[in-house]
C-alpha cells in the first residue's frame, strides 16, 4: 500500500502587508521588485517570494501601491505625508509635533523606525481603527537632532553598551571594544552615534570623551554641559587669539568717540560678579534736567566678524550660569578684563544717553561709541542701603572704590535720583500693561569643595529694579530708533508673543483651586489680573508654584528680525543691547546700530534671521543646563538631610505620583503612587489629585504634606520622597 505524501506546511510571513507598506513608504521615491523586498525582509525561499508577489499584486489592485514598470512597485504619494519634530518617551513611543495639525500625532513604538528624540522626521498620518484618532508612522528621518549622548558605559567581554542619562533615549548604544576610548566599566562618557543598521535593534557608536566617575561633582557638572552640547573650555587657538588682542586705550581711538570720562559713572552688580558689562553715568544739566548714560562694554570693538574669536562666540551664543560656575561666551581676557567696566579704569563703551526731566520724560537721546571711566563699584546691597537710608550721605557700611572727589555725596545723590526716576518709569510701564514677574530665585551657599551647605532666596529689591529700568530703557529705545526708520532696516529684536488662550484657561483652572480669579476679557484686564495674582500670592506657600505656572502660561521670548513687540514688557519695540559680554545677540545689535549710524544699507534679513534662531536655540539649551545644575545641587543638598521631615506643597500630580516642593528650600521631589500604602490611589485629572479608592482620601495640587527623603540619586538626578501624610493629619 502506497503512503500518501504529507503536504509541506507553508510558513506565512507575519504582518507582510504592513511590512511591504513600510518598506515602500520609507523610500517612497524608489521602486522595489519582489526580490528586493524579500532581501529587506530577510527571506529567500520560494514560498516567501510567492507570498510577496501575491501581496504586491493585491495591494496594487486595491490601489494602495502602484506598479511603475513591470514588476517594480512604489508607494503612492498622498497628502497624508507630513513633517514634524519627534518627541520621544522612555518607552520608545512618542508624538510628532506637526504644524499641519492642532494636536500632536501619536507614534507607537513599532512605528518609530529608528527616530530619536528631537529628530526632524517625515511621517505618514492615518486614523486609528478603534478610536478614530490620528496616528502616524515615521517614514523618514530628515535630520538628526543630536548624535552625541552622555551615559554610563557597561563593558562586557567582547563588546560594550552605553546607557544614556536622558530618559528620552529609549535604546542603549552598542560600542565595539576598540572604540571605547580607554573608558573603564562604569565610567560616565560621551558617545557619538556612527550607524544604525537596518536590522539592528540599537545604534552603534564610539566613545569620544571620558567624563569621569558617576556621582563625582565635576563629572556630573561636565555631564550636564555635554548633554546639551555646551563646551566647558575654550579651544587653545581661541584663547591664544584673544590673549594677543591689544586691549590698551589708544588716543587715536578716543578721538573717534564721545569722551565721557569726566562724567560721574559707576556700576551696580551682584557682590559675586566678575564681569561688569553695564554702567550708569549721571549729571545735572544747566536746564535742571538730568543726563543719564547707560554705558555698555564695547565688545564689538574687540570681537571682529570673520575671526575665530567671533566664530566661537557665535557658536556659544550665550554664557551659561551653573550653580557653581559660569561658562563664559568670551575668554577671560575680555569678559573679566578688557570688556569689564571695572572701577578706576578707562574703557571703550557703546552708550545710550538720555536727557530726562523730573517726570522721567525723555527730552533728548543719543546713541554711539564712547570712552568712559568708572568711578566706583556698587553691590546691589550697597545701593539698597543708600536707597533705604534716604540720605545723601554714603552709609558707613558701604565701602566704595573710586575717585575721592566724585564719590560719597555725589554718588548718594545720583543713586537717590536714579531710584526716583526708575520708580516713575516702572509705574508707567506697569500702567501700560507690563507683567511683573519677580520670581524667587533659589541660590546655594557652597563650601570650598562646592558642596551645598545652605539655601537662600534671591529677591529683587529697589536697587535691582533701578538697574533693570534703565537697561530696559536702553534696550527699548535702541530697538525703537532702528525699528521706526524708513525704509525698513534689518535688526535683532527680542519679541514675546501674546499668551495662548488654552494655557491661560489652564492657569485659571489651577489657581482657582487656591481661591484666585483671573479676568481674560481683553489685554488690559488680562495683564491687570495676572499682576494682581502675582501680588496676592507673594509670601504664601503656593507662591513658587503659582509664579512658575504663570510664567509657563506665557509664550517664550525669542530673537528674530521680525518685530511683533514684547507682550510681557508692554513694549512695541524691544531688543537686547545691554549684555554683549554674555549674549551674542547684543553683539549683533551693537554692530547693526553702528552700521546704521554710519548710514549703511539694511543688512541681510535672511542671514540675521538664521543667527537669531541659533541664538534662541542656544539660549534654550543653556537654560535647560542651568535648571539641571540647580536640580543636581538640590539633590546633593538633600542627601545630607535624609532623616529630616519637611513640610512641602504638592506642586504637580500625575498618574505615577505627586511632586512635592519643600517650602523652606524649594527642593522638589516625587512621591511615587506605588509608595503610598494606606490605599489604592488613582489619578483624577479633573481634580488634579490622587484619590484613594476605599478611603476617598485625596492628595490635591496645593495641599501641604509632610515628606522625608527616600532616595537622592545624583547620577540619575532623581529625588524621591516618602509621604508621611497631610500636614493637618500629622
Amino acid at each position: 500500500m502506497t503512503r500518501k505524501k504529507s503536504k509541506k506546511k507553508i510558513k506565512k510571513i507575519h504582518n507582510l502587508t504592513d511590512s511591504i507598506h513600510t518598506i515602500l513608504k520609507v523610500d517612497r521615491n524608489k521602486t522595489f521588485n519582489y526580490k528586493q523586498i524579500a532581501a529587506k525582509l530577510g527571506v529567500n525561499d520560494a514560498s516567501s517570494r510567492n507570498q510577496i508577489i501575491k501581496t504586491l499584486h493585491r495591494l496594487k489592485a486595491k490601489q494602495e501601491i502602484e506598479e511603475v514598470d513591470r514588476g517594480k512597485f512604489k508607494a503612492i504619494v498622498t497628502s497624508e505625508y507630513h513633517t514634524g519634530i519627534f518627541d520621544a518617551s522612555a518607552r520608545g513611543s512618542g508624538y510628532v509635533i506637526c504644524e499641519d495639525f492642532e494636536d500632536d500625532i501619536f507614534i507607537a513604538s513599532n512605528n518609530v523606525n529608528k527616530a530619536l528624540h528631537g529628530d526632524e522626521v517625515e511621517l505618514y498620518v492615518y486614523k486609528r481603527r478603534k478610536k478614530g484618532k490620528l496616528e502616524g508612522e515615521i517614514t523618514q528621518i530628515i535630520s538628526r537632532h543630536k548624535t552625541e549622548y552622555v551615559g554610563v558605559i557597561q563593558k562586557h567581554k567582547n563588546y560594550a553598551f552605553v546607557i544614556a542619562d536622558s530618559n528620552k533615549m529609549y535604546v542603549d548604544i552598542f560600542v565595539p571594544l576598540n572604540k571605547t576610548f580607554k573608558a573603564e566599566d562604569g565610567d560616565k562618557v560621551m558617545v557619538q552615534l556612527e550607524d544604525w543598521p537596518a536590522k539592528a535593534d540599537c545604534p552603534i557608536g564610539k566613545v569620544i570623551k571620558v567624563l569621569g566617575k558617576p556621582g563625582e561633582h565635576n563629572t556630573e557638572i561636565h555631564s550636564i554641559l555635554a548633554e546639551y552640547g555646551l563646551p566647558y573650555e575654550f579651544p587653545h587657538e581661541v584663547e591664544e587669539y584673544a590673549n594677543k588682542i591689544d586691549t590698551s586705550i589708544q588716543p587715536d581711538e578716543i578721538k573717534k568717540r564721545r569722551d565721557m570720562r569726566d562724567v560721574l559713572t559707576f556700576t551696580i552688580d551682584p557682590k559675586d560678579a566678575k564681569d561688569f558689562d553695564d554702567a550708569l553715568s549721571f549729571q545735572v544739566l544747566k536746564n535742571g534736567n538730568y543726563e543719564i548714560g547707560i554705558h555698555i562694554a564695547d565688545v564689538s570693538h574687540y570681537v571682529k566678524e570673520g575671526t575665530i574669536l567671533d566664530d566661537e562666540a557665535y557658536e556659544r551664543a550665550t554664557s551659561v550660569y551653573l550653580v557653581d560656575r559660569v561658562v563664559p561666551m568670551l575668554p577671560e581676557v575680555l569678559s573679566n578684563n578688557a570688556c569689564s567696566l571695572r572701577p578706576n579704569e578707562e574703557k571703550y563703551t557703546f552708550s545710550a544717553v538720555f536727557e530726562l526731566n523730573d517726570k522721567a520724560e525723555i527730552k533728548n537721546q543719543w546713541f554711539g561709541r564712547t570712552v568712559t571711566y568708572s568711578d566706583a563699584r556698587f553691590t546691589y546691597e550697597e545701593a539698597q542701603s543708600i536707597i533705604e537710608s534716604k540720605s545723601n550721605e554714603i552709609p558707613k557700611e558701604v565701602s566704595l572704590t573710586g575717585k575721592a572727589y566724585k564719590t560719597n555725596q555725589a554718588i548718594a545723590d545720583a543713586t537717590l535720583k536714579l531710584d526716583e526716576l526708575a520708580k516713575i518709569m516702572r509705574k508707567k510701564r506697569m500702567g501700560a500693561g507690563a507683567i511683573s514677574f519677580d520670581k524667587v530665585e533659589v541660590k546655594f551657599n557652597l563650601d570650598e569643595t562646592n558642596n551645598p551647605v545652605g539655601v537662600f532666596f534671591k529677591t529683587s529689591k529697589d536697587a535691582n529694579k533701578l538697574i533693570e529700568e534703565f537697561m530696559l530703557l536702553a534696550n527699548k529705545k535702541v530697538a525703537e530708533f532702528i525699528g521706526k526708520q524708513s525704509p525698513k532696516k534689518t535688526f535683532i529684536y527680542r519679541v514675546h508673543d501674546e499668551p495662548n488662550d488654552e494655557k491661560l484657561a489652564a492657569l485659571q483652572n489651577i489657581v482657582g483651586r487656591f481661591g484666585y480669579k483671573l479676568n481674560f476679557k481683553d489685554r488690559k484686564s488680562t495683564t491687570a489680573s495676572l499682576n494682581n495674582l502675582l501680588k496676592e500670592v507673594n509670601g504664601k506657600k503656593e507662591q513658587n508654584l503659582v509664579d512658575t505656572l504663570a510664567i509657563r502660561s506665557m509664550s517664550k521670548a525669542e530673537y528674530t528680525t521680525h518685530n511683533i513687540g514684547h507682550y510681557g514688557l508692554a513694549f512695541d519695540y524691544y531688543s537686547h543691547f545691554t549684555s554683549p559680554i554674555r549674549r551674542y545677540p547684543d553683539v549683533m545689535a551693537h554692530r547693526l546700530l553702528q552700521h546704521y549710524l554710519d548710514k549703511g544699507k539694511s543688512a541681510s534679513e535672511e542671514v540675521y534671521e538664521e543667527k537669531c534662531q541659533h541664538s534662541s536655540n542656544m539660549e534654550y539649551l543653556a537654560t535647560k543646563a542651568e535648571r539641571d545644575s540647580i536640580k543636581y545641587m538640590q539633590i546633593k543638598f538633600m542627601q545630607d538631610h535624609q532623616d529630616q521631615e519637611f513640610i512641602g506643597v504638592i506642586s504637580g500630580v500625575t498618574d505615577w505620583g505627586i511632586y512635592v516642593e519643600i517650602i523652606e528650600n524649594k527642593c522638589e521631589g516625587m512621591v511615587r503612587i506605588r509608595d503610598i500604602k494606606d490605599d489604592y490611589y488613582q489619578f483624577d485629572q479633573d481634580e488634579y489629585a490622587l484619590i484613594g479608592q476605599a478611603t476617598k482620601n485625596m492628595y490635591q495640587l496645593g495641599d501641604e504634606v509632610i515628606v522625608k527623603v527616600k532616595q537622592a540619586d545624583l547620577v540619575k538626578k532623581h529625588l524621591d520622597f516618602s509621604l508621611i501624610g497631610k500636614r493637618e493629619d500629622v
